[in-house]
């Protein structure tokens, strides 16, 4: 099996378990943007340890980093802070399972952007991929105390946070993938590491200024969160040092479509964890999501 699959089932495990996580904090004493810093603050220290003691016992050096290298994580960074925002807020809106299979729409939002921004070209079956996609999205669009799903359901708060947030982990994983490229190592795990240290530590500072400006008691609520929230960046560590050595080995389309594994772990945490009832439109709209996001994976 190539290397970057069982890495990327890793970090789709550890994601899983990282949102769990949050939506507990969020339901509690944190804010949105809580329960994001609790992501990044209990992290960073972590990984710049880490990374600095295998570079030491690998007797590797830090390699001259390239001013596209901090704009590309600069814009990774912000666009995962956002992105990490609209699905904890989206937790509030609908269950656990809808959230993420919201979110995992960033596969087929990746090859829209892709086309727009870098030219990419998209295949007629792709396209016919996206469209099936559209249709999974419109059965989970609307309340579940609705009968049916219609176009004008779509139209609400939690379709706009769920379709923001795979566009913006989108965005996220290809800056991010030219972040590590632009490192001069060979070693897949150096680059990985070097750019998750440098990454988090932006996310984690950015977040205490904002949150000092806008919601200065979140800060404090975070530290006094810490033995729930020191587990939240644990999993983070973990799954994002798993994403970021995937994105190095193969492209991100390809590393966040196997990465869509993550909707049949959230929908075991869902009904296991949460006791969630999750409705039959939206097991059948989850399915149609997967069918098109499995077909994406065999066309791209």
């Amino acid at each position: 099996m190539t290397l970057w699959i069982p890495i990327t089932l890793a970090a789709a495990f550890f994601q899983t378990l990282r949102f769990m996580l949050q939506r507990q904090l969020s339901l509690g004493t944190l804010s949105a943007g809580g329960a994001t810093l609790a992501r990044f603050m209990y992290s960073a220290p972590l990984v710049a340890v880490l990374i600095t003691s295998y570079l030491l016992a690998t007797r590797q050096t830090v390699p001259p980093v390239p001013a596209h290298f901090w704009i590309y994580g600069a814009v990774g960074g912000l666009a995962q802070i956002l992105a990490t925002v609209c699905v904890v807020l989206l937790f509030k809106a609908r269950n656990f399972a809808v959230g993420i299979t919201f979110k995992k729409t960033e596969v087929m939002q990746s090859v829209i952007v892709g086309w727009v921004v870098l030219g990419d070209a998209a295949t007629v079956w792709a396209l016919a991929a996206i469209a099936l996609g559209l249709f999974g999205v419109l059965l989970l669009s609307a309340p579940p105390d609705l009968k049916s799903a219609r176009w004008r359901d779509m139209a609400n708060r939690a379709v706009g946070l769920g379709l923001a947030s795979g566009v913006l982990f989108a965005v996220s994983g290809v800056s991010y993938r030219g972040a590590t490229l632009s490192l001069g190592l060979d070693d897949p795990l150096a680059r990985a590491g070097l750019t998750l240290a440098a990454v988090t530590a932006m996310q984690t500072v950015a977040m205490i200024f904002w949150l000092r400006w806008r919601d200065p008691g979140q800060v404090r609520a975070v530290w006094a969160a810490r033995r729930v929230a020191i587990w939240v960046g644990l999993m983070s560590m973990a799954g994002s040092f798993c994403w970021f050595t995937a994105y190095t080995l193969q492209s991100a389309g390809y590393v966040n479509a196997v990465g869509q594994v993550e909707l049949i772990f959230s929908a075991l945490v869902s009904v296991v964890i949460f006791r969630e009832a999750i409705t039959l439109r939206e097991w059948i709209g989850m399915g149609v999501l997967l069918a098109s996001i499995l077909g994406l994976v065999l066309v791209i």
